[in-house]
């Protein structure tokens, strides 16, 4: 969308809500927080695209309403001013190829500025860094696409496009599926995890070509058929906790001072004697570094993993069931009081209080929101 037509359709908007500015915060009052909930809107789901909801101070949540429809909006990244949304749409078109699409946040409503391509099939992650860089994730084609978000939000065409290679073990690792892709807060390094190719990528950015450039080592082998998927970095700088699909895990990754990764221990994400078919699919980790959260799909649980602050270890203190089924993604409230879980094959979005003490879970609350896919605050 050009500057000129922008500027016309905010114009508009402007003098029919009354002249209200630009809403650039998700808080609205002390302790009551908005979000906004990406969906999968094909099959049988009747979601129409991306959703905001509230949360009050005692957890409570309310739809707010659609914020914009969408065909499969199943991830969502933010500007770091919070103006911006930026969302995938997991499709695969005749040219193999999905969208990501940029919006300008306005009220309880997302404008759509443009839309691109991903640069490979089914796109199922999307992540912004503080200079407007964009990162996809391909799930289908195994690649990681480049894009920019412009300086008035539009993003730029694909920039570059980096493919992933090899195979895992499993079944589900005969090509590879590039599932997330990360900017280090420590270095601004990225790190993309395929599940298919059962490895961590490394790449850094030439800015000056806008290049996705493979980093020395380029990969990093992880335990065989884990099939890692996201991550999560300790405040520290020198732990990752990388949480496993396949294998129901988390393993710890290890960051030397002189910016070297190495692999480290693995913990499982299920309580002792459970053996029915399981999937993990997010993580992350209380701001203090002492705990470490994951969802399972199956045990339909969230695993409260304790952090050894002299080692970086791992402990599974217990599991709370998510008052659902298939966790896809879970958030925390933004001062951490709360875990959103958002209940992919139950239509439901779940509260459970956190104890900042001891780091379990409760059941709060729960609203009804189709095909939950992710939560952004």
């Amino acid at each position: 969308m050009k500057l000129l037509q922008l500027t016309k359709t905010l114009t508009a908007l402007l003098v029919l809500s009354g002249c209200h500015t630009i809403n650039e915060e998700n808080v609205n009052t002390q302790d009551t927080y908005t979000f906004y909930l990406g969906t999968y809107t094909s099959g049988a789901s009747e979601s129409q695209g991306i959703y905001k909801y509230e949360m009050n101070p005692d957890g409570e949540l309310r739809q707010i309403g659609l914020a914009v429809m969408s065909e499969n909006p199943s991830f969502l990244a933010q500007s770091a001013d919070k103006k911006f949304l930026v969302s995938v749409n997991e499709v695969q078109n005749d040219e193999d190829v999905g969208t990501v699409e940029s919006y300008m946040v306005f009220e309880d409503t997302l404008i759509l500025l443009n839309r691109q391509s991903s640069g490979g099939a089914h796109p199922c992650f999307v992540t912004v860094n503080n200079k407007g860089y964009v990162l996809t994730a391909n799930y289908t084609s195994g690649n990681v696409g480049l894009l920019k978000l412009e300086k008035d939000g539009p993003l730029t065409e694909l920039l570059d496009n980096q493919q992933h290679t090899g195979q895992g073990t499993t079944d589900r690792q005969k090509t590879p599926h590039a599932h997330s892709a990360w900017f280090s807060p420590v270095d601004g390094r990225i790190i993309s995890i395929d599940l298919g190719t059962n490895e961590l990528w490394f790449f850094h950015i030439d800015e000056a070509q806008h290049k996705l450039v493979p980093g020395e080592p380029q990969k990093l082998d992880m335990n065989p058929g884990d099939g890692p998927r996201h991550l999560a970095f300790h405040p520290n700088g020198k732990w990752i906790y990388v949480v496993n699909e396949l294998s129901s895990s988390v393993t710890r990754i290890d960051r030397s001072n002189d910016g070297i990764y190495t692999k480290g221990p693995t913990t499982s994400s299920l309580p002792a004697g459970y053996i029915e078919p399981n999937t993990c699919a997010d993580i992350h980790i209380s701001s203090g570094g002492r705990f470490v959260y994951a969802s399972n799909r199956g045990h339909n649980s969230i695993a409260v993993l304790e952090v050894n602050k002299n080692d970086g270890a791992l402990k599974l203190l217990g599991n709370k069931g998510c008052g659902g089924e298939g966790p896809r993604n879970f958030a925390l409230s933004p001062d951490e009081k709360f875990i959103l879980v958002a209940n992919q094959h139950t239509n439901n979005l779940v509260t459970l209080s956190r104890n900042p003490s001891n780091g379990m879970l409760k059941y709060v609350s729960q609203v009804e929101a189709p095909a939950p896919a992710c939560i952004i605050f």
